[in-house]
């Protein structure tokens, strides 16, 4: 009876061992050729995956493909805002309506009209100067912490799912308006004033009102653009994943399309209360003993007392007119220009 022949672990035998058994065992030769051949083969399979292993593994993307993620993203905010631009001086036209009182309300329509009537077309692109610019920094900002927060998120706890999406995107939106805040600030001033420069309103803000105005409503803003960035982004991606999933879409314009369409909706829905309790605050003037709201809530417990729980509402359509384009065109773009960049989609 033979005894186990079976080679030590450690080593791997060479090929004058393996005739010398084949002798003994009375096996084919041929066959034990291509058994040293094999163990040939494992022995440079293992040394170049021991080289892989040691080669120091960059954690840090280039300095180039960071420029391009947050620039893209930036640049698609921007175009997507200078197409939306009019429809935005409407909705905070829409918001401004009876402060502070009940009463009949223009619509969207009759609002349009009466800007052109009265202040003539160039009124519905007041304050596009500070639009552009606050887009560039704080679409930037907003889209592009957001991949960089989910995989944060994803290496500290372990997963991506939706409420790790909800998060990533409330921290990039409230993040990137606390420090944008200023610009929304004039634009919103400008809209309401025909006559403004953007530089003169500036001056005019801090001289009158302190430097502190110029983060007025920061408390909503910011609250309003996490909510609009946690809903927006996680809505997009979810809906991305659950139509390839239960659907014939793949990577590429019409699945973008349907799920910024379902993102545009469900943001609007969302952030419309926040909105025009933001404008609210953003465009009252004088100190605070003559201001005719303290703080958010304070000024969302007024507007619903006084002029009703839809008065939260108002300019709602104009929003969803302005969010839901928006929305679209920034999410196409900004695919569309990461595919041509080499970056992965969103």
């Amino acid at each position: 009876m033979i005894g186990d022949i079976s080679p030590p672990v450690t080593s791997i035998p060479g090929s004058s061992d393996l005739f010398a058994l084949c002798i003994c065992l009375n096996f084919n030769p041929k066959i034990i050729e291509s058994f040293d051949l094999l163990s040939h083969k494992l022995k440079h399979e293992v040394v170049e995956g021991n080289e892989e292993l040691r080669k120091p593994q960059n954690l840090i993307p280039p300095f180039s493909k960071v420029v391009s993620h947050f620039g893209i993203s930036g640049i698609s905010v921007a175009l997507a805002t200078g197409v939306t631009h009019p429809l935005d001086v409407v909705k905070v036209r829409l918001q401004m309506q009876h402060v502070g009182q009940r009463g009949p309300l223009i619509g969207m329509t009759g609002i349009f009209l009466q800007l052109m009537k009265n202040e003539g077309r160039r009124s519905l692109y007041l304050g596009l100067t500070p639009a552009l610019t606050r887009s560039v920094l704080y679409g930037g900002l907003r889209l592009g912490l957001y991949e960089p927060t989910k995989v944060s998120f994803d290496w500290a706890f372990g997963s991506t799912n939706v409420l790790v999406k909800i998060a990533s995107g409330a921290f990039a939106g409230a993040f990137s308006t606390a420090l944008t805040n200023p610009v929304e600030v004039v634009k919103v001033r400008l809209q309401m004033n025909p006559n403004a420069v953007p530089i003169a309103e500036v001056r005019e803000i801090v001289s009158k009102e302190g430097i502190g105005a110029l983060w007025k409503g920061v408390g909503p803003a910011m609250v309003r653009a996490a909510a609009l960035t946690a809903s927006q982004l996680a809505t997009y991606d979810e809906a991305k994943r659950i139509l390839v999933k239960r659907t014939s879409l793949e990577e590429g314009f019409h699945l973008h399309l349907c799920s910024s369409v379902v993102a545009g909706l469900v943001s609007t829905l969302i952030t419309a209360p926040m909105d025009m309790i933001k404008t609210r605050l953003m465009l009252q003037q004088g100190s605070e003993s003559t201001k005719t709201y303290r703080n958010g809530f304070h000024c969302g417990y007024k507007v619903v007392r006084k002029e009703g729980p839809l008065a939260l509402y108002k300019g709602g359509f104009a929003i969803f007119a302005r969010l839901g384009p928006q929305t679209m065109i920034t999410f196409i773009l900004c695919e569309k220009l990461r595919s041509l960049a080499g970056l992965h989609t969103m």
